[in-house]
This record gives C-alpha cells, structure tokens and sequence, in this order.
C-alpha cells in the first residue's frame, strides 16, 4: 500500500473511540474506493463494522457487514453481526408475524454462520477461538426463532447446543444464556404434547440464579409446570436442589418425579368410592363423560340414562317456548357456557267451549286461558337469559365434546308463592270468678 494511502488508513483502524474510527474508515473508503491493497478490503469493512457495532447503531452495522459478505458471503464476523443486531432490531418489531419473519432472517444468518469454512488465511486455533464466541449467539438466535415458530424440537435443539458451548458459570449469571435457559424450559411446555417435567427443571433453574424481578416470575411457570405434571406441590424444592446443580436433568431425574394420575385412574377411583353412580354431582359427572374410557363412560351413563332429575340453579344461556339451555356446571357457569337443553313439554291444549256451553262452562274456559297465559308469561319470565332457574327432565342423550346433555320431558319449577299466615282470632281474657270472703 502506497504512503499516501496507508497514512489515512491507518490513521482510521487506529482511532481510539468507535465513532471516530467509524467515521475514519468511511472518509478513507471515499478517498480510496479502490485500494492498492484489494486483500485490506475486507478487513477494513469487517473493522467499520464492529466500529459501528461499538456505537450500537444497529441499522449502520448491518449495512457495514452487508458489505463485508459482498466480498466474501463466509465472513464468520459478518454473518455474527447480521445475526445479532438483526435479532437485536427484531425486538421493537410490535406486530407478531412482521417480528417473526424478521427473526427469521436473522436465524438464517446463523445458520450459515455455523458452517462458514475456515478462511484460508487464519490458523485452526484463531478459527476455533471465533467459533467459540460467535456460536453460542447462534444457537440462541436459531432457538428463538424456532420457539417464535413453535417448532419446539428445533428450539430445544438448539439452545442445548448453546448452553452446552458456553462454561456453565456463564448459565448462572445475568445475561442470554440464563435468559435461554428459561426459554428452553417454555419451549418444552409448548412441545407437543408438553413436557411439564422439562419445562419446570429449566425453569425452576433459570429461576434459581436470576435477580427479581424475573427470579418470581420464573419460578411461577416452573411450579405451574411441576404441578401440571405431578399433580400438586410437593416434592417441588427437591427439584429445585437438582436443578440449581446440573445443567440438565440427572439420570434418573424422571423417574424421581412421580406424575399426576391419569384421567382414567382418577376416574377409577370415583367409581370406585362412589355406591350410587346416578348420584355424581354434575362436575364428576361431566369429568367422567369428557375423559373417561369408554367402560366408564357407559358405567356413568347407564345409571342416569332415562332418569327423571330435577335442576336447581340453572344459568339460562338461550331460551325458546318450547327449550331452554342452561350452565350447570361449574366451568360452564363460569365460561357462560350451556351444558343442559332442556325440551320443554308443550302445555295442555284448552278446548274451546261448544256450541251451547252453559255461562258456567264459559266462565271455566276463560278462566282456564287466563291461568294458562299467567303460567306462560311465568314460564318466559323464569327462563329469560341471565336467570337462574330450576328444571325438572329426563336423561334422553348427550355430546362429550362439547359437553352437552338433552333432557325430554322437561318443565320449568316455578317458585311456590309464600303463604301469608293465618293469625289466630283474638281470644277474650279469660274471666276468673272473684274469691269468697271467708
């Protein structure tokens, strides 16, 4: 490289501040866009851009390792500085699918990251020792774009190999690997089915050397995914004692763990401790019709089917003259939701009086139609939506999913007006004859 072209490029790969040496390196380029040297330019693009990463100026230090990738598209510093600042960018992205694609660009950058060549000229240990710092924030990138994705083997893949290749006292202080670590133990809660097991072991240990607020909140997820899978708290410290030591599960961790008994076992046991099937409240019973085997769901339903029940408490959800939906149950209740039609038996028709009905038979009829209206705008009253209601019919069938059963027979319970009690008459005192004089 001539004299008048080192000077102010050394000048520039000298500066002692990034931003003077971002703007150094930029004047010499304009000044030099064709060096003596073409072999420099590489280098001085990759040294601009961890100039421009140096000033945290995430859009300058993407352009400058675009560059950097036009000469050689394996540049391992590059392709690490487009992953980075693009993940790093990615996170002021507000719309979910606009942030996951952009993700996804950055992850691709990782991907080719994690099988550049070695560059001719740089020797096995430096290729190594770059690996080492530039593979740790590959893996993570690839696993966060997997778990935005929700392709949960990829990302546990991918952050086991991350936390693997980093010493493990960097997975027990503040930064992305102890952040991953919780991520690796959410992203096995949305494997397919969850493993509940994983997902409290990496997040009870990510809960363990984090600083509040995080330490909290992680470690609600991990006892939410420790009961998920054992069925209730205890046991949850021992856990916490494996998971604060290892980096990942011990042999024979699983098997330590005793899981939550099955639907069908829990079900068993209801059967079992229950003498009168017919007497299940309705919660038990809508368990067992929902997730029991098909032995237990014929078991529970035999023994109501055609029965004559009545309902009180009924939340009406839509109504009709001739049906009524109710929640009965207690997550139905709650979601607002019908599990109980009800089909109304139609009232009695009234015959109309015949020709020459006696002023007796007349006064009846119309007195019939009056007390019938009276019982039918009762009725619409009773059961419009929002109300409570009791209701009287018979088991006819049901849907498990969702759950549904349809009563025939079925009549509204009115309220018995109260009576208004009767008062004894007033009884006169009691007149007692006057003593005798002695």
């Amino acid at each position: 490289m001539p004299d008048a072209e080192y000077k102010p490029y050394n000048d520039a790969i000298t500066q002692a501040t990034p931003q003077a040496k971002a703007a150094a390196i930029e004047a010499y380029l304009t000044a030099f866009p064709k060096s003596a040297c073409p072999d420099s330019r590489e280098y001085t693009l990759e040294q601009l851009t961890i100039a421009y990463a140096g000033t945290n100026d995430s859009a300058k230090t993407i352009a400058a390792a675009d560059r950097v990738l036009q000469l050689n598209p394996n540049n391992l510093r590059a392709l690490f500085f487009e992953t980075f600042f693009r993940k790093d960018a990615a996170g002021a992205i507000t719309d979910p699918a606009a942030q996951i694609s952009a993700v996804d660009v950055a992850a691709g950058y990782a991907q080719r990251g994690l099988t550049a060549p070695k560059p001719a000229s740089m020797s096995d240990a430096d290729f190594k020792t770059l690996q080492g710092a530039t593979f740790p924030t590959f893996y993570s990138v690839i696993g966060f774009d997997a778990f935005l994705k929700k392709d949960s083997a990829a990302g546990i893949d991918a952050y086991k190999k991350e936390l693997a290749s980093v010493p493990v006292a960097q997975t027990q202080a503040v930064g992305t690997p102890l952040q991953d670590t919780f991520i690796l133990g959410e992203t096995y809660w949305q494997s397919t089915p969850p493993d509940y097991l994983n997902c409290a072991f990496y997040a009870a240990r990510a809960a363990a050397y984090a600083p509040e607020p995080f330490k909290s909140q992680w470690t609600k997820i991990a006892k939410y995914c420790y009961k998920a899978y054992h069925g209730a708290d205890d046991g949850y410290d021992a856990v916490v004692t494996v998971a604060t030591a290892n980096l990942n599960p011990t042999v024979g961790f699983q098997a330590s763990v005793k899981p939550a008994p099955t639907p069908a076992e829990i079900i068993a046991g209801v059967i079992a401790s229950t003498p009168k099937l017919d007497a299940l409240a309705p919660d038990d019973r809508e368990y067992i019709i929902q997730n029991g085997t098909p032995d237990q769901v014929a078991k529970v339903w035999d023994a109501i089917k055609g029965k004559s029940v009545t309902y009180p408490g009924g939340l009406v959800i839509a109504s009709t003259p001739t049906q009524v939906q109710v929640a009965i149950g207690t997550d139905p209740v709650s979601s607002k939701t019908a599990d109980f039609t009800f089909n109304l038996t139609p009232p009695e028709e009234i015959p109309e009086p015949k020709a020459g009905a006696t002023p007796a038979q007349k006064a009846a009829y119309t007195k019939a139609v009056a007390a019938a209206k009276k019982d039918a705008d009762a009725i619409a009253a009773a059961t419009a939506v929002g109300q409570t209601v009791t209701l009287q019919g018979t088991f006819d069938s049901y849907t498990p999913k969702p759950i549904m059963f349809t009563m025939s027979d079925a009549s509204v319970v009115l309220p018995t007006p109260a009576k208004t009690p009767v008062k004894s008459p007033a009884r006169a005192p009691v007149r007692r004859p006057a003593p005798k004089a002695n």
